[in-house]
């Protein structure tokens, strides 16, 4: 696989993250704006967002959770040239599932369809470390 090909779906994924980012400022300043939010309030790192802010915050500070464990896995197979066509569509399969998870977080965040995207992009994580590990150890 090419490196353009390997590394599109975490360009895509990173740019998930810094739309959140962006949002999650604008929910911010939005909030501190409107009064919702006072700067005393959250100076000290407290929970005093607006549930907006909060919602869309809690969401950008998920894709430093699971989200690493993808990283670091393409970030190990490509140099490692194991970075193959089953690795690349699962990437893209996960960066779909980060997006609906997202989605819905941002959105209605029922909980149920949030935690159903979230573990379906675990499962997809954890076919692709069992795949590269295997690859790995067993010299395939």
């Amino acid at each position: 696989m090419s490196v353009q090909m390997v590394l599109l779906p975490v360009f895509v994924l990173v740019g998930l993250t810094f739309a959140l980012l962006i949002a999650m400022g604008a929910a911010r300043t939005k909030s501190l704006k409107s009064g919702e939010t006072r700067i005393k309030d959250i100076a000290l790192g407290q929970q005093g967002w607006s549930t907006r802010a909060t919602q869309i915050g809690n969401c950008f500070r998920n894709q430093f959770e699971v989200p690493v464990l993808f990283y670091v896995l393409i970030a190990l197979a490509l140099p490692l040239r194991h970075a193959d066509l089953f690795i690349v569509l699962m990437s893209w399969v996960f960066v779909v599932t980060r997006f609906v998870h997202a989605g819905i977080f941002v959105t209605s965040n029922y909980v149920p369809q949030r935690g159903l995207a979230w573990f379906a992009g675990v499962l997809v994580l954890l076919a692709m470390w069992l795949y590269f590990a295997l690859r790995i150890l067993l010299v395939i």
